[in-house]
Order: structure tokens, then C-alpha cells, then sequence
């Protein structure tokens, strides 16, 4: 693969206005920025049939992405994730071409590796040797071990109720972290706040324009492993929303190269918990941007988001792409995430079972056909989500068994 980058600016979400690439820069306007590329250059020197012959990790589509030197690639192995084929699960949907995409396979248990794995590496090549992050799940254990394979402080500030699994590893990581009295936006505003006291850069969702192209490797992963040719419908969770505006990104790219048919795109379905819906709120409404919800709740802790950066470009992916926004059941997660473990053997994390709860109401709508090829993502694994799968089998004694017990079990 090519030392080198094939970038020719940021673009601002804002106004398009064209921002240098090789120096920092958060948002432009207010919104967030955009790695641009040069694709016709990019063109000359990819091809899809040399990838077969790359390392199967995300670093594949280095030309895709905005490294420019090796020895400041920060890696942890991440990439790729299977694409599980679920038939049992999906019969008891009603959807014939039910796949998962794992990605509670990569490091640190979640999709989150992807985009820390590209922002700290362009942290590092930029010099960067302080960041800090407001979280409130998976985001911040996956910076805390990427800072620390790059040798960069890392400050995590995650609110009270964050799950024990994401404040423990953000604490084995060696970040320095913060349980703070409030909701996510909170520790967003200290973060915002501390960052010319102690000279930190902020790695928050979308306020620098690096982690997206991590998570845009979702879709460029993913029209690889479909040879090219997108499902019909995917079902995404959305929090910040990094990950589903990337997989946009990723199908723009690979149509201007010629590698995917023009104007066959997915429908995207941005997937939210009933509890905290803001993104649902604004589609149903037809806003092109979500309100703040006031009081979030939900145990799919990815999903407390009051009101996303990027919540405009959510929108208009969703829309452009003939999708929806719709909210799954609360009361439903704990079902969801039993019945694809029993059934698949998947660990569905909670924000994943919210998808699963919303395709079976596309589908009752008639939103999603039986037979058409639906992908959700799993985008953590349901091991880090301790509070939600905590369970107590029923006890035994080893001097004198109570074979009743297991009778019972056994049906």
C-alpha cells in the first residue's frame, strides 16, 4: 500500500467553503468538516481486484483514507468484521435475507475502533499530545486505548450513569477520567470549556473530521464483502450518527470510481431508542434538524444523545436514500438481544436490538419486503453491557442435586 494521500482539502458542511487539510481544524460555521479526495488520481492506482491482496484490516483502503505517513499509523489489528448470515432470526422476523455485520468483533468490543483508530492516527501525525472526550459509551474506552498505543494523554469525561464496562476501560487505559453530575452535553461543555486550559484537543463526534473516515470503512467494507453490489436496506443505530454519515460518504466515493452502480443505494434506517429520539422526532416533523431532547432515557446508553452535530446530515442521508427514522421499544431490548443470541449466537449489544425492534415495525409497514436483503449493524458486543444481560440461573447443589430443577429446564 502507498505512503501517501491522496487528500486535497476539508470541506465545510456549512457552505462547501475549502479548508487545508494538513493542519488542525474542528468545524467550520458551526458544522462539521469533510476529508475531500482526489478520486480521479485515486483511480489510476486502486483497483478493486488488488484488495484481495491487502492485509484484511481497514488499512486496505489506505488511498481512501487521509494518512500520509506510516510511522504515524496507530493500529490495534482493527477490521475486518464478519457478515453473518441469520436465517433463524430472520424467519421469526418475517425477512428471508437477514445479515449482521459484527462489529463487537473489533478492538475494545466495538465500531468505535474504527474512527479512533483514523482520528488518533492523524492526531499523532499532527502533532497533537493531549486529547479529551465527552462519552457515554463505547467512544471512550476506544480513545483511551488508541491514545495509549500512540503515546498521547488521553481525558475521558462520561457521565454518571455511563455503563461500568466503558468507565472501567477508559480507567485500564490510563486515561484520566471523569464521572461528571449530568448528560452526555454536559461533559461535552466541559471538554469544550478545558480545552485551552490544558491545551487538549477535542476528539467529540464530529468536531474534527478524521474519526468519519474511520467509520466510512463500514461501507467500503461492506460493497467489498457484497462483491460490490450495496443490500437493499441496512438498519443503523444512531447516537452521534458518525457511522451512517460515513457509509454515505463511502457510497459517493465508490460511485465516482466507478466500483458501485450509480443510483443503487441502500435505504438507510437511522435507528433510535423511544426514549431518546430526537432524529425520529425531526423526520416525522419534516425538520432538517432535530430538537434537543430534554430528559434522554434509555439502557442503550450509545443512543443517550440529546442532539447530534451531525443530526442535518443524518437527516438528509436518510431521506436522499428514500429511508426512514424510527424509534424502537424500550421494553423490547432485553427480548431482542436474547432471541438473536439464542437463535444466532450473536451478542447484540443494546443499541443493536433497537434495530432489530425497528425492522420488524418496517416491516409490518410494509417499508421493508420479506424477501429483501436487510443488514443490521451489531455495533458492540453485548459482554460490555453488564447492567442490561446481568442474570441469576437458578442454584444448585453439587452433594445432592435437585434433578427437578434441570427437568424443569429441559422443558
Amino acid at each position: 500500500m502507498p505512503a501517501m494521500s491522496f487528500v486535497t482539502h476539508l470541506e465545510s458542511t456549512a457552505d462547501a467553503t475549502s479548508l487545508p487539510a494538513r493542519t488542525l481544524q474542528t468545524l467550520h460555521g458551526g458544522k462539521p468538516l469533510l476529508v475531500r479526495y482526489d478520486l480521479d488520481a485515486v483511480r489510476k492506482v486502486m483497483a478493486k481486484d488488488t484488495l484481495r491482496l491487502r492485509a484484511p484490516t481497514l488499512w486496505r483502503y489506505r488511498e481512501l483514507l487521509p494518512l500520509e505517513r506510516d510511522e504515524n499509523l496507530v493500529t490495534l489489528g482493527e477490521g475486518l468484521t464478519p457478515l453473518l448470515p441469520c436465517p433463524r432470526l430472520g424467519a421469526a422476523l418475517g425477512c428471508s435475507r437477514l445479515l449482521i455485520k459484527d462489529e463487537g468483533q473489533l478492538p475494545t468490543g466495538s465500531f468505535k475502533a474504527r474512527g479512533m483508530a483514523l482520528a488518533v492516527s492523524l492526531a499523532k501525525e499532527l502533532g497533537v499530545t493531549r486529547v479529551a472526550i465527552p462519552s457515554a459509551g463505547n467512544a471512550g474506552g476506544a480513545l483511551a486505548a488508541y491514545a495509549a498505543r500512540a503515546g498521547i494523554e488521553c481525558f475521558a469525561f462520561v457521565p454518571e450513569d455511563t455503563p461500568v464496562v466503558n468507565v472501567s476501560e477508559c480507567v485500564l487505559h490510563g486515561a484520566k477520567t471523569f464521572l461528571v453530575d449530568g448528560l452526555i452535553g454536559d461533559c461535552a461543555k466541559i471538554v469544550r470549556e478545558g480545552a485551552q486550559r490544558f491545551s487538549w484537543f477535542d476528539m467529540s463526534t464530529l468536531k474534527e473530521p478524521y474519526r468519519i473516515e474511520g467509520k466510512k470503512t463500514m461501507g467500503l467494507e461492506l460493497a467489498e464483502q457484497c462483491l460490490w453490489r450495496l443490500p437493499d436496506a441496512i438498519f443503523y443505530p444512531t447516537g452521534g450518527g458518525t457511522g451512517l454519515i460515513g457509509m454515505g460518504k463511502a457510497w459517493d466515493e465508490l460511485q465516482a470510481l466507478g466500483w458501485i452502480e450509480p443510483g443503487r443505494r441502500p435505504r438507510m434506517y437511522s435507528c433510535q431508542a423511544e426514549g431518546c429520539a430526537p432524529i425520529v422526532r425531526a423526520f416525522e416533523q419534516g425538520l432538517d434538524a432535530s430538537p434537543a431532547i430534554d430528559a434522554p432515557s434509555t439502557s442503550a446508553s450509545g443512543l443517550r444523545v440529546p442532539k447530534a452535530l451531525g443530526d442535518f446530515l443524518v437527516l438528509r442521508e436518510v431521506r436522499a436514500s428514500k429511508g426512514r427514522a424510527i424509534a424502537g421499544r424500550e421494553q423490547r431490548i432485553g427480548h431482542w438481544m436474547s432471541l438473536c443470541a439464542r437463535l444466532e449466537g450473536i451478542a447484540l449489544c443494546p443499541e443493536s436490538a433497537i434495530c432489530l425492534d425497528a425492522l420488524e415495525q418496517a416491516l409490518a409497514r410494509g417499508d421493508v419486503k420479506r424477501d429483501d436483503e436487510v443488514v443490521v449493524f451489531n455495533t458492540g458486543a453485548a459482554q460490555k453491557y453488564v447492567e442490561v444481560i446481568r442474570t441469576t440461573p437458578p442454584r444448585l447443589s453439587w452433594r445432592d442435586v435437585d434433578w427437578g430443577i434441570v427437568e424443569r429446564a429441559a422443558g
